[in-house]
This record gives C-alpha cells, structure tokens and sequence, in this order.
C-alpha cells in the first residue's frame, strides 16, 4: 500500500510534528526565497495554481516557516474569502507550531511578540479587511510586523478593474493593504474568473492565440491534478452524465404545441440552457434529476462496501431545491445535512458532516473552494450553474484523501463519482478537468461557437462510452488516462 507524498519530521516545537514538503512544496520555498532578492517591480508577487489536496495551505504555511529560519520574514497575514475556512487554516498552522490568530481591531498597534500567547501570523477574510481598511493600514504598516507575507487564499476572487475599482472592491483593498509587505503569495485551485478580469498577485505575460497576440496569468509555479493523481495524493473522478429528451411547451388535445431536445446533442445555447433548467427540476417529466439523484444514491452504497464512512454531497440550484432534493434523499432513509448562506448555523453543519454524522451534504454554494472532507466520495451537481471554476470547484470536493486511506488503498486510489444531467458544457468541462488551461484575457467567444458540431468529440485519454442516439443513456467519463504501470489489474 503507498503512503502520501509526504512524511513527518520534527515540527518548529516541543512535541510537535511537521510535514515534510512534498516536491513542489519544495520548489515554492525555493521560489519564495529567489523572490525576496530580486529587487524590480512586481518581484514581490507569487501565484501557485495547485489542485485541490495538493496542499497549498500547508505549503504555504511551511513557505513562510522556512523563510522565518532563515531571518528573511516575521510575521505573516493570510487573507481568505469565507470565515468558514478560517478554522482549516488554523489547523493547518497548529501542525507546524505556528500561531495563527483571527484579527481583531483591537490588536492594532499591538506588538506580536508581547503578552501571554505571541503570534506568527493574523487571519482575516477579504469582507473584514474591505470593512476595516484604516485600521488595517495603521497596523500591517507598522514597524513591529517587521518583513511580512501577505498570503492571499483563492486569490481569484481578488478581481483588479481599472475601469470600475467599486466593482473589484477586494482586489483593490488588498493591494493597498498589502503594498509594504515583503511578498504576496496568491493561492488558487482555478485561475479564472467568469468575468475576464485579471486578479491579484498574477504575472501577466503576452502569448500568441491565433495568430494575434493577447494577455495569459502566467502562474509561477503549476501542479496539475493529473499529477496529484499520479502520486496518489488525490483520488481520480469518473463521470456519470444523464442523457434524456427535454419536452417543451404543452400537449394539448390532437394539437400539441410540444417541441422536444436532445440535451446532450443540443446545439443552441439558449436551448442548451432551458434544457438544464428543466432537467434539474425533481418534477420535470424526463425525471432526469430524480434518475441523477438515485444513481448517485445507489454508487454510494456500492463505494461504502470498501469505505464505510464514505458521504456524498448534492450541490442544488436555490434553498427550495436544496429542500426538496433533501426530502427526497430523507425518505429513502438517509441522514442529511442542508447548508445555505442565510443559515446562521452553516459552518457548524458542515463541521457535522465532515465529523461523518450525516450521509449527504445538500448545499448551495457553500461546500466549493476549500472546503475539506475526505469522506467525499460521489457528487450530484443539480444545478444551472455552468462556469467551468464553479463546476471544477464543485466537483474537487471529491477528490481528497486523508491519512487512515491513503493506508488502504494502492496508487492510483479508489475513485471519486460525479453525477449530473448530460448537459453539452458540464461534458466538456469534465473531459478537462485535471489539466492546467491557460487563462487567457481576452474577450471570450460565446458557447454556441465554443460547440463541437460533430457532437463534442472525445478528448485524448478521456473515453466517451454509450453516446447512443437513444434518450435516457448514462455517458461515462473516465479519466484521466494513467501509465500503465499505475494501472490496478
């Protein structure tokens, strides 16, 4: 059985353990402290682009325990977007011995090195730091933070418009916070956004598209998923689309005003879009969403014959969906757990399913970017949402491993499953979703030309399975492809 890519050695204190970097880990530490001697503009900006589970908080945190043994940093300041991360960064601080303390206007002008608990580093997230800009500034300025790392997580939210600074508020906030610190280290497990913007600490190089010269975010150091999955620090994902007709309009005595799609071979984004609407739906008459919902229901039993605490989650389009997909989920006898944003109790909910006291998580955009369970094992994406980030995000929940598994299981490990309406772009999506694209600023071209003519062609390594001309197929995704040696018999 193979063990993780990483092994523990002395931790920075008494009884502590600490991680030893996994190679790319390494290479940033290395890549950070190149980064502190050069002295030109913009040196002092980092992005990694790392897949979910290859551990860019860890590695950024072990970045900055490095540099701070070298004498090249004091302090460091980790900027997130939701408050519900908060507590997986602190965790991951507390296994390398550092302090990582939630930031408090009271503590401006404080010296980090005094009282009763000194502290390594400040956490906050990009609301509170837009909300608290003075105080901010008197403090990440003053001279008892010394040399400083400013770490942004899921740097992408942090949109830069020269045009509309209101409309990329964060962006703009945290380069003003930021400007005095020695390095600004952007964390991202997709670097795009669906508005085009570029975003904070990303290098902007000219490549050739086309025949023309544009704008890419260069980032500097790259992991991609299929080499996570290579190593075995991340589980591969095989897709399960539900194929159907989609019926429009309505059937009315010997003149029916009824027109039906195809919705994996629907060609118009507008019919494109209805489709997915109508195939989400729990009453729609194709019953594609309750046939999603089973199927999903029925791999996680099969996946808890070898993974007993295994768990699922439904990502659903608004909180009536959510409920409804939930009840239907309850009445099968299942226990379920229902995280929205206007739930003042979500980060507790969905610290009770990561505690595997709940068979499925049923959420609304509150389960994506940095949300850790290993126990994740399928996912049922219901919901209209089709940009690429939201849908990769959604889909990584699944891929990640913890230390009790990574025992059991030999490389590659056991897969993770994805169920979802066979809609065009969701395929597209998953037939790329372990490999880096580049970012490129342009204006983008709209999905209908975006569309394969020919019925969105298989890509290498990627086997398209059951495209058959009749309704109600299931189209089979797996990927991505592995040397054959890592291959189980």
């Amino acid at each position: 059985m193979a063990a993780p890519s990483f092994t523990l050695v002395s931790g920075p204190a008494k009884g502590v353990q600490s991680p030893r970097p996994r190679q790319w880990q390494s290479q940033l530490i290395q890549l950070l402290r190149r980064r502190l001697e050069r002295q030109e503009p913009g040196g002092q900006d980092v992005l990694i682009h790392a897949g979910p589970g290859a551990g860019k908080t860890l590695g950024a945190l072990l970045g900055y325990q490095a540099l701070a043994a070298d004498g090249r940093l004091q302090r460091f300041v980790v900027f997130t977007h939701r408050s519900s991360i908060a507590s997986q960064w602190r965790l991951a601080a507390s296994r390398v011995g550092l302090e990582l303390r939630d930031w408090d206007p009271a503590f401006a002008g404080a010296n980090p090195s005094e009282g009763a608990n000194p502290w390594h580093g400040l956490l906050l997230t990009y609301q509170a730091a837009s909300r608290n800009l003075a105080a901010l500034q008197e403090q990440l300025a003053g001279a008892q933070l010394g040399a400083w790392l400013a770490i942004a997580d899921e740097v992408h939210h942090l949109g830069l418009d020269p045009e509309e600074p209101e409309a990329s508020a964060w962006g703009h906030t945290f380069s003003a916070l930021t400007a005095g610190a020695s390095l600004r280290l952007g964390l991202t497990g997709t670097p795009f956004r669906a508005d085009n913007l570029g975003f904070c600490s990303a290098r902007r190089v000219q490549v050739q598209e086309a025949g023309a010269m544009v704008e890419s975010i260069a980032p500097d150091l790259s992991v991609e998923p299929r080499q996570l999955i290579a190593a075995g620090d991340v589980r591969p994902l095989e897709f399960r689309f539900q194929d159907g007709w989609i019926d429009h309009g309505r059937q009315e005595g010997t003149n029916p005003d009824l027109e039906r799609s195809p919705l994996s071979a629907e060609e118009r984004e507008s019919w494109r879009a209805r489709n997915l609407r109508r195939a989400i739906r729990l009453g729609d008459g194709s019953s594609i969403a309750l046939r999603v919902l089973l199927n999903a229901r029925k791999r996680l039993e099969m996946v808890r014959r070898h993974h007993p605490g295994a768990g699922g989650i439904v990502i659903a389009r608004d909180i009536a969906h959510a409920r409804g997909l939930g009840q239907l989920l309850i009445e099968e006898g299942d226990q379920v757990v229902l995280v929205h944003s206007q739930d003042p109790e979500a980060a507790s909910r969905l610290a009770e399913f990561q505690n595997g006291r709940a068979d499925w998580l049923v959420s609304i955009d509150m389960a994506s970017e940095g949300f850790d369970a290993p126990r994740l094992r399928v996912v049922a994406y219901l919901t209209t949402v089709v940009t690429r980030s939201r849908f990769v995000q959604a889909i990584t929940r699944a891929v990640r491993m913890d230390g009790e598994r990574s025992l059991l299981e030999a490389v590659p490990r056991h897969p993770s499953y994805v169920f979802a309406p066979a809609d065009p772009l969701l395929m597209q999506y998953a037939r790329s979703w372990s490999i880096s694209e580049p970012y490129l600023l342009r204006s983008k071209p709209g999905v209908a030309e975006m569309a394969d003519p020919q019925g969105w062609g298989r890509a290498p390594g990627l086997p398209l399975e059951a495209m058959a001309e009749g309704a109600g197929d299931l189209i089979r995704l797996r990927g991505p492809q592995l040397p054959n040696f890592l291959l189980q018999p």
